[in-house]
């Protein structure tokens, strides 16, 4: 059947729990205070096959596990699209903030947990799991955030806003063929598309990524999708970029971090510090890995750099080479 669905403030959380889960599927939903009126809203378009819905308001934290999923398998995906505040997403592997500028692509029938805080508004787009497959094997196969800043992805967005504005006008086949439109800019723009700027802004971004990789180096769990979440790039083009430059993610923040330890070994500011505490705040989980990591890059030992071992020239250089 193919209606409109609105949920207005409602007075018990309970209430809200029921519309919540009808459209997203079974879920444990947490809130600050149960007994308060909740504030949130919930307004959704579906046909057969495919759902829109505009949520706003409401402070609340979603999980659904095995248990859920077993009782209440869904077979779709869920696009969610920020339009203001803040939202938290993680399934697997994967997890990540996602903001009006970024994008997450969800299964429904994988563990997963979700927050927001009560200003959070956006747009869930709600498609048949066997529709991504079809489309692509790889992009059903993990979670997906990317950037909506730029590019398809901006257009993407763009498209979600309207169809959201406008699905009251639509009939249910004029529906469904928009969102199959969406669906498939959706997995263009997860397996990269969303990347393709042109060759010449590839220097600008490698120059960004080396900027933020250098000021963040000492930053516990600094990893290639926190870098792609900064700059607003996927990570799967920051990946391509960093390639071309003949380095990875992983490589560049090593290469990164040891410079700055370099630095913190021979400066005075650091002297107090054991060595063992510099490879912590630079980043280092384990005391034997950076020693053996810093004599590979630099020829000697963390102890022979902390002893005058090195040049005058190199240990007045700040990470990077930059002043």
């Amino acid at each position: 059947m193919y209606q409109l669905t609105a949920v207005g403030p409602v007075p018990s959380v309970s209430d809200w729990n029921d519309a919540f889960t009808g459209l997203h599927g079974a879920s444990r939903v947490a809130v600050a205070d149960r007994t308060a009126p909740w504030t949130g809203r919930l307004d959704c378009q579906h046909s057969q096959s495919y759902a829109i819905a505009l949520c706003t308001g409401g402070q609340q934290t979603v999980t659904r596990t095995s248990r859920h999923i077993g009782s209440d398998p869904r077979d779709t995906y869920e696009l969610l699209v920020p339009l203001a505040g803040t939202a938290w997403v993680e399934q697997g592997p994967a997890s990540g903030e996602i903001a009006p500028r970024a994008m997450a692509l969800c299964s429904i029938d994988r563990p997963m947990a979700f927050a927001h805080n009560a200003d959070l508004r956006s747009i869930s787009l709600i498609v048949p799991g066997r529709e991504v497959l079809a489309r692509s094997p790889a992009v059903s196969r993990e979670p997906q955030l990317f950037s909506g800043a730029s590019g398809l992805g901006r257009v993407i967005r763009t498209m979600v806003t309207a169809l959201q504005e406008e699905r009251e006008q639509l009939s249910e086949v004029t529906f469904d063929l928009a969102c199959e439109r969406l669906l498939d800019l959706v997995c263009l723009a997860a397996e990269g598309a969303v990347d393709s700027a042109p060759s010449g802004q590839r220097a600008t971004i490698e120059a960004d990524i080396r900027r933020y990789v250098r000021r963040h180096a000492g930053d516990d769990g600094l990893d290639v999708a926190g870098i792609a979440r900064a700059l607003g790039w996927s990570t799967r083009y920051i990946q391509q970029v960093l390639r071309e430059a003949g380095t990875t993610s992983r490589d560049l923040i090593r290469r990164e971090r040891l410079l700055l330890a370099r630095t913190r070994l021979s400066s005075p500011g650091w002297a107090g510090q054991s060595i063992a505490g510099i490879a912590h705040a630079c980043g280092f989980g384990s005391h034997a890995s950076f020693s053996t990591a810093f004599r590979q890059e630099f020829g000697m030992t963390p102890r022979e750099a902390r002893h005058g071992a090195l040049p005058p020239s190199a240990a007045g250089q700040a990470p990077g080479g930059v002043k």
